[in-house]
C-alpha cells in the first residue's frame, strides 16, 4: 500500500511538474543557461527599434538581429537595429527566416543584398521552423533539404563560412539530422535543456519571454540564449575580413 502511495504522490508530482514547465510558470531552463557565461539575444521587428547600449549594460554579449524572410521579405527595422548595435561592444548577427514555400537561392540573395558586407560580424544564421499550417502539413522532406542546401551554399560561397541553422526540436529530427552535420546548430528548446537526442550544439535559445529593459515594440518579451563556449571562442565564430 505504501508503494502505491508513493508511486501516486510520484506521479502528481510529475504531473505538476510538467504542468508548470509547459505552462512556463516555472523555468528550469533559467538555471541550466546560468551555467554559460556568454549570454545573448535574438530579436525582429517586434521589438521595435533598440537601445542597444542598454542591451549591452544588461550582460548581454552577443545579438542575432532578423534581416530577412522568404525572397522578398526585409524586416522594417534591420537596418536601424543592425547601425545602433554596430555602436556598440555586442558581437552581433544577421538571420534570415526560411520559407519552405520559396527558392532556396532567391532567399539567400535577398539575404546578400539587404545584409552586405559580414566581415567581424557573426556567421549568417538560417532559421527553420514550422509556420503557419506547416506543422500540421509538413513540406516534402527532399524539397525542404535541396532548397536549404541551396541556401546554405549560396550564403557559404559569398561569406566563406558555413552558416549557423536555428531550428526547433521536430524540424531538427525531420529535415536537419544527417543531412546538415557539419553546419552549427542553434537550437531552440525553451522548456528543458537541449538533451541527448540532439547533436553538440553551438547556441541554445533557452526562453522566448524574458524580459529586459531597452525595447519599446509590439511584443514585451524577447528571447534569450546562451553559447556554448567562452567569449574567446565565440571569436570564431566571426566572419574573417
Amino acid at each position: 500500500m505504501k508503494r502505491k502511495k508513493w508511486l501516486l504522490g510520484a506521479g502528481v508530482l510529475l504531473v505538476m511538474t510538467a504542468a508548470l514547465i509547459l505552462t512556463k510558470r516555472w523555468k528550469p531552463n533559467s538555471v541550466a543557461a546560468g551555467r554559460y557565461p556568454v549570454q545573448g539575444i535574438d530579436v525582429s521587428h517586434y521589438q521595435g527599434e533598440i537601445d542597444w547600449k542598454q542591451i549591452e549594460a544588461q550582460g548581454i554579449d552577443f545579438a542575432w538581429i532578423k534581416a530577412t524572410e522568404g525572397s522578398s521579405y526585409v524586416d522594417e527595422y534591420f537596418q536601424a537595429n543592425w547601425k545602433a548595435a554596430e555602436q556598440t561592444a555586442l558581437y552581433i548577427g544577421a538571420y534570415h527566416f526560411f520559407s519552405f514555400d520559396s527558392d532556396g537561392g532567391t532567399q539567400a540573395d535577398l539575404f546578400i543584398r539587404t545584409v552586405g558586407d559580414l566581415s567581424g560580424k557573426l556567421l549568417p544564421a538560417v532559421d527553420v521552423e514550422y509556420y503557419g499550417d506547416k506543422r500540421n502539413s509538413p513540406p516534402d522532406k527532399e524539397a525542404v533539404i535541396r532548397e536549404l542546401k541551396e541556401m546554405l551554399e549560396r550564403l557559404e560561397a559569398e561569406y566563406q563560412v558555413k552558416p549557423v541553422i536555428y531550428t526547433t526540436y521536430s524540424v531538427y529530427k525531420k529535415y536537419i539530422r544527417g543531412d546538415f552535420s557539419d553546419y552549427p546548430l542553434w537550437i531552440r528548446n525553451v522548456y528543458v535543456p537541449p538533451g541527448p537526442s540532439v547533436r553538440d550544439w553551438t547556441f541554445w535559445q533557452y526562453t522566448d519571454t524574458a524580459v529586459l529593459e531597452g525595447y519599446e515594440g509590439s511584443e514585451k518579451y524577447i528571447d534569450r540564449n546562451v553559447f556554448r563556449g567562452t567569449k574567446e571562442e565565440l571569436k570564431e565564430m566571426l566572419v574573417s575580413p
